[in-house]
């Protein structure tokens, strides 16, 4: 129970938490919803599937990417099982940033086109908005708070 208490722990005082795990849902969320329902130009769940099948990555890995990016910054807006969430798309980022070859890109995200691909810096933030996610938990405004609540 101790362990359980822990998960769903956090500051429920903590503004910063709270606009924390804001802050990379909603970054994360379009991303997502690319990946998942083919929103904003992106290829949808089979399309992503495929398309990470062709650079290699097993279609297990390729769905829990995108269960990451679009469940998990759903979980964090909602502050619903933070620290997982915050763990999924913070793994799902750093993941990208090394596997997916942005980190031979260099530093830099690609704003004007003038290089080959995005650099690192966004999943840099991304990676840091979650390990302090991970860390404090979801702050103000959050299910997990309520569940909190409740398990004390």
């Amino acid at each position: 129970m101790k362990t359980i208490k822990q998960f769903f722990g956090t500051d429920q005082q903590s503004w910063s938490l709270l606009v924390i795990r804001l802050a990379l849902g909603a970054v994360v969320l379009p991303h997502g919803m690319q990946k998942a329902l083919g929103l904003f130009g992106g290829y949808g769940f089979s399309g992503t599937l495929g398309f990470f099948h062709s650079m290699g990555m097993p279609y297990l890995i390729g769905t829990l990417v995108i269960l990451a990016e679009f469940v998990g910054s759903i979980g964090l807006i909602l502050g619903l099982g933070t620290r997982f969430m915050a763990f999924s798309v913070g793994l799902t980022m750093a993941g990208a940033s090394i596997l997916g070859g942005h980190i031979h890109n260099g530093f830099f995200m690609n704003w004007f086109g003038l290089q080959k691909g995005e650099g690192i810096e966004f999943f840099i933030l991304a990676v840091g908005l979650a390990i302090a996610t991970l860390i404090g938990g979801s702050g103000k405004f959050s299910f997990d708070n309520l569940i909190s609540k409740k398990l004390n």
